[in-house]
Formats: C-alpha cells, sequence, structure tokens
C-alpha cells in the first residue's frame, strides 16, 4: 500500500529555525526558532514560536539552544522543542501512523545519529523514519525547477552553524568533494555584537535582537576599501549610516529600523544590482515594523559612550539609573537606540576575508574551488555552472554579484561561473524534502520502528547511504 503525503512529516532541524510540515506541500506550516528562551522577568522558558509571539518580550532573553556547530549535542532541549511543533503546531496526535524524513548534516558522528534515532522511535514513536542532507535535497528541488536535465550541481549552504561547499550528482552529495567553513549566521550575530558592544552599549546578551538587526541592515560590500572611506564620513555625506532602536517594553516591545529610507541609502552606491533581488527584510519578516513611523523628535537618545551627568531641576528629578536596556529619564519618553555605520558591510565580510578578521580559515569562494577541485575533471565546468546559493545567510544584499567577482579570478577563463540564489533559501532544503518524501520510492527509503528495534541504530542508517 503506498503512503499517504500527509502522512509524512518533513523536518529541516536547522541550528538556527526549525522548518517543518507534511510532505507534497509547497511551503512547511512551522518555521520557528529552534531553541527555548527565558526573559529575565520570568521563570517559565518560551519554546520556539513562543519566542515569535508578538507580545514575546525578547529583551535579555536567555536562549538554550539544542544544536551546536551544526549538530545535535542537546536531545532534551530538541525535544521539548519538537514535541512543541509536532503537538501544536502540526496537531498531530498518533505520531505512529506517520513517518519522518528529517534533515541532518554531512558527517553526523554515529552517536549523534543514535540520539537522533533514539528521540524519533523512542520518545515520539514515529512509524518509520529516513534520513536525508540538505545539499542533495536543494539539488533535487532546482533540478525540478530546471528547464533541462541538472546532472551536477554545487550546492553552497551557508546557513546558522556553518557553510559548506557541497558536489551533487544524480541527488548524492560527493562527500569526499564537501569543504566546510565553521561559520555562519550565529558566528556573524555574535561579531555584531561584539562591536556594537564595544563602541555603543552592551548588547552581549541580545541575541534575538541583534539577530533581527543584522538581518535588516547588513549587507555585502563590492569595494571594501571605497565603503571603509565613505563610512568614516561625517553627516549626510555618509550614506551607510543608519539607527536601530532597542524596545522599551512600553510602546514596542520588538526592536526596529529607525528610517528605513535613510538604511537603504547604501543602494545609491555603484554597482549596486544584484542577482539575488530578495533581503533579509522580505524573507525573514518585519519583527518590528510597528515603530518604523515613530517620529525622532519623540524620542531622546543617550550615548551610553559619554560619562555625562545629566543635571535636572529637583522637580524634574524623578529617578534616572543607568542600566543595559531601560533608563528611567523625567518627563520625556526615552528611547534606547545604537547607530551602525561600517559595522554593515564588515559582519558579513567574514564569510569572504575571515583572515583579516585572525581566523585561520579560507574565504567563501577558495572554498569553493577547493571542493570542486576534488571532484574528477570532468566535472569542473559543469559544477562552476551550476553553483546553488541556500541558506538564510546568503541572503544579504549584493552576496551572490560579491562571491562571483571574488570565484572569477580564481577559475579557469574556459570555465563560465553561474551563480543561482534559491527563490527562498531559508526554505530551499524543505521543498526538497516535501518532494522527495511524496515521491512513489520514499516509502522504501525508509527504516521502520520495527526493524529499529530489531537490529539497533547503526545498521539501520546504512540503508541512508545506498
Amino acid at each position: 500500500m503506498g503512503m499517504e503525503r500527509s502522512s509524512v512529516v518533513v523536518l529541516d532541524n536547522g541550528g538556527g529555525l526549525l522548518k517543518a510540515g507534511f510532505g507534497g506541500e509547497t511551503d512547511p506550516i512551522a518555521v520557528v526558532p529552534n531553541c527555548i528562551g527565558r526573559p529575565p522577568s520570568s521563570k517559565k522558558w518560551l519554546v520556539g514560536d513562543q519566542l515569535q509571539a508578538d507580545d514575546a518580550d525578547v529583551t535579555g532573553v536567555s536562549l538554550r539552544r539544542p544544536i551546536d556547530r551544526g549538530y545535535l549535542i542537546n536531545p532534551e532541549v530538541q525535544r521539548e522543542v519538537w514535541d512543541r511543533v509536532f503537538r501544536s503546531l502540526l496537531n498531530l496526535e498518533d505520531l505512529s501512523q506517520s513517518s519522518l524524513l528529517l534533515v541532518e548534516p554531512l558527517f553526523n558522528p554515529p552517536s549523534l545519529q543514535r540520539s537522533a534515532d533514539e528521540l524519533v522511535f523512542e520518545e515520539f514513536g514515529f512509524g518509520s523514519l529516513c534520513v536525508a542532507d540538505s545539499p542533495s535535497l536543494v539539488h533535487l528541488y532546482e533540478a525540478s525547477r530546471a528547464q533541462g536535465p541538472a546532472v551536477a550541481s554545487l550546492v553552497v549552504d551557508c546557513g546558522f552553524s556553518f557553510t559548506h561547499a557541497a558536489p551533487v550528482m544524480q541527488n548524492l552529495t560527493l562527500n569526499y568533494g564537501v569543504k566546510r567553513m565553521d561559520l555562519g549566521g550565529k558566528a556573524l550575530t555574535n561579531y555584531l555584537k561584539e562591536l556594537v558592544s564595544y563602541r555603543s552599549l552592551t548588547v552581549m546578551d541580545e541575541t534575538l535582537l541583534i539577530d533581527h538587526a543584522k538581518e535588516q541592515l547588513c549587507f555585502v560590500s563590492l569595494d571594501l576599501q571605497h565603503d571603509l572611506r565613505l563610512s568614516r564620513k561625517s553627516g549626510k555625506e555618509n550614506i551607510l549610516k543608519c539607527t536601530y532602536v532597542l524596545p522599551d517594553g512600553v510602546t514596542h516591545t520588538k526592536g526596529f529600523v529607525k528610517d528605513l529610507n535613510e538604511a537603504r541609502r547604501y543602494l545609491s552606491l555603484p554597482d549596486g544590482t544584484t542577482n539575488c533581488t530578495t533581503d533579509l527584510a522580505s524573507k525573514m519578516g518585519e519583527m518590528g515594523g510597528q515603530g518604523d513611523t515613530d517620529k525622532a523628535e519623540d524620542r531622546r537618545k543617550v550615548d551610553l559612550t559619554q560619562n555625562v551627568t545629566p543635571k535636572f531641576s529637583p522637580k524634574e528629578k524623578k529617578g534616572y539609573s543607568f542600566g543595559f536596556v531601560l533608563i528611567s529619564y523625567p518627563t520625556s519618553s526615552l528611547v534606547q537606540e545604537f547607530v551602525l555605520t561600517n559595522e554593515r558591510f564588515l559582519v558579513p565580510e567574514m564569510l569572504f576575508q575571515p583572515v583579516d578578521l585572525g581566523m585561520n580559515q579560507a574565504g567563501l569562494a577558495e572554498c569553493i574551488v577547493r571542493a570542486v577541485n576534488s571532484c574528477h575533471p570532468y566535472l569542473h565546468p559543469v559544477l562552476f555552472q551550476n553553483i546553488i546559493l541556500t541558506g538564510g545567510s546568503t541572503l544579504f544584499p549584493r552576496f551572490a554579484q560579491r562571491l562571483e567577482r571574488e570565484l572569477r579570478p580564481l577559475v579557469l577563463d574556459a570555465y563560465e561561473v553561474k551563480i543561482k540564489c534559491q527563490e527562498n533559501p531559508i526554505l530551499g532544503v524543505w521543498r526538497g524534502g516535501s518532494l522527495l518524501a511524496s515521491s512513489p520510492e520514499f516509502e522504501s527509503m525508509c527504516v521502520t520502528k520495527a526493524e529499529y528495534e530489531e537490529i539497533g541504530s547503526v545498521r539501520c542508517r546504512r540503508r541512508f547511504f545506498h
């Protein structure tokens, strides 16, 4: 008997965002943070989508993630997130009647594979399991949309925890050619936290807020030296300068960009066109747009880098205290904000020139060339003209254009370099999984719970590599 589409749960278990839905569907039902968080004012842990709620106070929230460096190392936290997703968001009651297509990272150690299998079969009781890797699913999805046959492609997956350049041939990832960079969205957010904390105010505990600021305001520089000179200018001549407003817990509970038009002035820089027309704001959604129309004169800005004691008359003095985000001032409402200039392009620059930041790693372009050179020479021209970008960190404006500029000098002139951005890099892997889950041969690719109980995790896993 063939497996019904609706009985297959497709789960792209990313380090930053978890994507879950049913096989055969176009889009996942749930796209939620793969973590739990606890605000300072509460003893209750918020799970997954609860951190995205409009009334959720994300200021100073303590986060616990099940995934570190791309691998599932905290099954207890993962169980809480999955339970929330399966029971509340997907409304699944009897999981024994469902199959799970789980997207796992490449080179997942056997001990972590066993932990995942225990969660799937013993904790949640799924009827069967199929494991796939992200590059093969991206290739599958893009091949289904291509006009002609796509024999091979090089998938560049730049996600939350790491970046992989993986050659894929006929839906099989060539493991010997995969190259990894230990840089992803998490490292970029941490770098931005350090820069803001050093130059403006301490935000080391504000992971979700700085993550949002990065998504809204960062872009890839096409001329680093020119942009650095531009960022030193003052006043209106500095078209890179923009302001991010932190939540005050009263009028708005999310951070937001003070002036979106001001933030987008950089698009007037030379060579501003880009192959990826989608930006982070449109794909990730506006977390705090409700405050964008606030007038500047209604705010009062405090520069915490200056050691200045405010002077008030005795009648005005209702008390003030310098804390992290909220400061109590008299009469007028206070808004905390910080200004970004060169940080906007220095943060994504990590991916292209990690050596400049003291990291002993090759840049993304060199990583891609090494991955291609690990394959048979006959595949080189095919891979260079079928480079597919996926993962949320490829959404920075001008990412593809910069990558092509870096790649071209490293590739033989006889080879054509073509870089394709996915329609939605965040959902690309999940959509490939949805296609696979609805294919006729999917059922034969699964390991059943009975087989798992009989022969164990290690022997079951061998099926996924044939």
